[in-house]
């Protein structure tokens, strides 16, 4: 949502247990998912925010959006409908009453009043119109603006049925950075499911001297996991060389300074309501100077996805990263938030990937060793 207006990307749409892109799923022309008063619910970790309601699909670029009306949870709907009137209606089981016209005057109220006199015929009546007169042309049809307001036609109907009509967007402007709470876009999961499961809160709530215990250890095993990929780069296999100084191992391994790491994002989760955390993590590694050069690598993103086992134990679930020079290679990982996206009781992880080619949208679902990919968007 921009500047308070609600737009719906379309992600999936799930049909037999398997999932769809929503964005093109029976597009005839408009997709399924966006059909005109289509009813989404936001959610946010499992917890309602509102209902969304589409009133116009269209394209943005080659994108399938729509814009509605986004009613908050708590709030009532605004009403146009005129109450109807409760007619009065008497007793069936009464007996039939004799209604009389004037009540002052007895005996006469069945008889009929008598019609006033005719008016007295003007001695010399005008003059009849001619003949050759035309009647005026009728007036033009009014234009209907509403473009789903039915429309009364003379003669058969046509047997091409007119075109639903969607409109065409133009891109919002960027936000500006803004620290105030709301001052950017905000992205909210909807879900519409007539007969899914009750809501619940996917939250894993932690008391803050635990929450900075699970940072401290999410940040070290993100340390260890980017040691371990430098060290794989430095073990890769050189070209061959006569020299033997060029073959020559070093004596000693000098072990890697330590990233330093900005922007920190920890998100704990109960995704099956099993009591066992999940972490997400999100942050911006800053590789530290190599030695004797001073030159300073670019900077990385970082997602890291981890779970406790019954010792207590991280165990890694998930772990990538790239920068703004190898996307081709490694998508960004933005974390969106949990929702339930098959309707299962179990929450997923929604992410916005994006490549060289574009972005997308992905959902996985946490498994006790990995991430299983339920859906990836094309960019």
């Amino acid at each position: 949502m921009a500047n308070g207006k609600a737009r719906l990307t379309p992600v999936a749409v799930m049909i037999d247990g398997k999932f769809f892109d929503a964005g093109s799923y029976k597009a005839t022309p408009v997709p399924m998912a966006l059909d005109f008063g289509v009813v989404y619910e936001g959610f946010r970790s499992g917890v309602s925010q509102g209902l969304f309601t589409i009133t116009l699909p269209g394209q943005l670029g080659r994108t399938w959006i729509a814009e509605g009306t986004w009613l908050p949870a708590g709030a009532k709907a605004t009403s146009t409908r005129k109450k109807a009137e409760i007619p009065n209606i008497e007793e069936k089981d009464a007996p039939p009453r004799l209604h009389r016209g004037d009540k002052s005057s007895p005996g006469t109220g069945d008889q009929p009043k008598p019609a006033p006199p005719p008016a007295t015929a003007p001695a010399s009546a005008p003059p009849a119109p001619p003949e050759t007169a035309k009647a005026p042309p009728p007036p033009a049809p009014e234009t209907i603006e509403d473009p789903n307001r039915p429309v009364l036609r003379r003669g058969k109907p046509t047997t091409k049925a007119p075109q639903e009509p969607f409109a065409t967007f133009e891109p919002a402007p960027a936000p500006a950075k803004s620290s105030k709470a709301g001052g950017a876009t905000q992205f909210i999961p909807a879900i519409s499911d007539a007969g899914g499961p009750d809501p619940r809160p996917y939250t894993f709530d932690v008391k803050t001297e635990e929450e900075t215990t699970y940072r401290r250890r999410m940040l070290d095993l993100a340390t260890a996991e980017l040691s371990s990929l430098q060290g794989k780069e430095k073990a890769a296999p050189q070209p061959a060389s006569g020299s033997a100084s060029a073959r020559r191992k070093p004596a000693s391994a000098t072990p890697a300074p330590k990233p330093s790491f900005e922007d920190v994002q920890l998100r704990i989760f109960d995704l099956s309501n099993s009591n066992a955390p999940v972490l997400v993590l999100s942050a911006k590694a800053r590789p530290a100077a190599a030695a004797g050069t001073g030159v300073t690598a670019p900077e990385q993103e970082v997602t890291l996805i981890a779970r406790t086992n019954l010792e207590g134990e991280l165990h890694k679930l998930f772990f990538s990263v790239t920068d703004a020079q190898h996307l081709y290679v490694a998508p960004r990982m933005e974390l969106i938030d949990a929702v339930d996206a098959d309707g299962d009781g179990r929450g997923e992880l929604l992410f916005r990937r994006t490549s060289d080619a574009g972005s997308a949208y992905a959902i996985y679902r946490v498994t006790p060793d990995q991430l299983w990919p339920l859906f990836e968007g094309t960019p």
